[in-house]
């Protein structure tokens, strides 16, 4: 979890209390970078933390702000586990969070993300889903025009980011280019759909999405992308005119396209798939009487908003013959 200087006292505390105290699975290891200067009320808010957290807190304090990529490679080399589990400062977790994540590195997995819910005022005041692509086809195609992972929700390996080079400088780009590099490295990544992070939205959330200094970073991931071979000639010019083009257009056109379609994608394909697998199941059984009866479609309610379930159990790894699981894997 890093921390700088445009940062709310009363957002971290929340942040760091929902990925700690109230986890069922709680880390066995926070490492908090302090990227640059930060003002008194954050300042104490931290010492408040470290001080009463339950478990171990390694505290990086770096004098300059170097900006999130660097400040997340500083934070992977102060941890002493493999696992990692990534919090933004101003979000949510939910309960289960690592519960259901870490198993899944645990049991094969390199990265493993999820999905999360857009809040403003509260986490009672909901006002979007952003669910991605769980297979992990879907998530290397998608990956050439999209980043196919929700960062904040993130659970990986330390020892696979390192492997490509940690998250690097790439302003503002930097998980997605993370994400390229461990796929084309051939790591195994898979979303669970569910989401299990409230994730904070302001009224300045889509205006960051769009401006000079994105679309610069941009420009320089799709010239990254072409020169590694991640994608052709022909995907390198559509994806500067596409998403150099988003960069580009009002927030007032930007927000509803967003929410509308790149948002929404993972969900569509997911369902695509669902009902292509239910397809296929029907023509293979036997016939049988038909239920006419259509469910109900209701809102969705957070898993740990909902009465118990005695089958609420961690989801297993979805690939076949997962390999089997390595002993000393660690929460950090």
């Amino acid at each position: 979890m890093t921390v700088y200087g445009g940062d709310r006292a009363e957002y971290v505390k929340d942040a760091f209390r929902s990925a700690v105290h109230d986890q069922t699975l709680r880390p066995d290891q926070v490492v908090l970078v302090q990227d640059g200067p930060i003002g008194p009320d954050v300042a104490a808010a931290l010492k408040e933390l470290v001080a009463g957290s339950p478990v171990e807190v390694t505290y990086v304090a770096l004098e300059h702000n170097r900006g999130l990529g660097p400040a997340l490679d500083a934070g992977l080399q102060a941890a002493r586990h493999d696992i990692i589990a990534r919090m933004d400062a101003d979000d949510i977790a939910m309960p289960h969070r690592f519960r259901l994540q870490v198993p899944l590195v645990r049991s094969g997995a390199d990265l493993v993300g999820a999905g999360l819910l857009e809040f403003g005022t509260g986490i009672d005041d909901v006002v979007g889903r952003r669910i991605p692509p769980s297979d992990p086809e879907d998530i290397a195609r998608y990956s050439r025009l999209h980043d196919p992972f929700n960062h904040p929700t993130v659970v990986y390996r330390r020892s696979a980011v390192w492997a490509v080079g940690g998250y690097g400088d790439l302003p503002l780009m930097e998980d997605y280019w993370l994400f390229v590099r461990m796929i084309a490295a051939g790591a195994r990544m898979v979303n669970v759909a569910e989401p299990l992070v409230y994730y904070r939205v302001g009224d300045g959330a889509y205006q960051r999405r769009g401006g000079r200094d994105l679309l610069r970073s941009e420009l320089r991931l799709q010239r990254e992308m072409r020169r590694e071979g991640f994608i052709s000639a022909s995907q390198y010019w559509r994806n500067v005119v596409v998403r150099g083009g988003y960069r580009l257009v009002p927030t007032a056109i930007r927000k509803p396209f967003y929410r509308a379609v790149v948002a929404t994608y993972g969900d569509r394909r997911n369902r695509e798939r669902e009902a292509a697998g239910a397809k296929a199941a029907i023509e293979a059984a036997p016939a049988g009487p038909v239920d006419a009866g259509a469910p109900e479609k209701r809102a969705y309610v957070p898993r740990h908003a909902r009465p118990p379930a005695p089958d609420d159990e961690p989801a297993a790894w979805p690939l076949s013959a997962p390999p089997p699981e390595q002993p000393g894997h660690r929460t950090g």
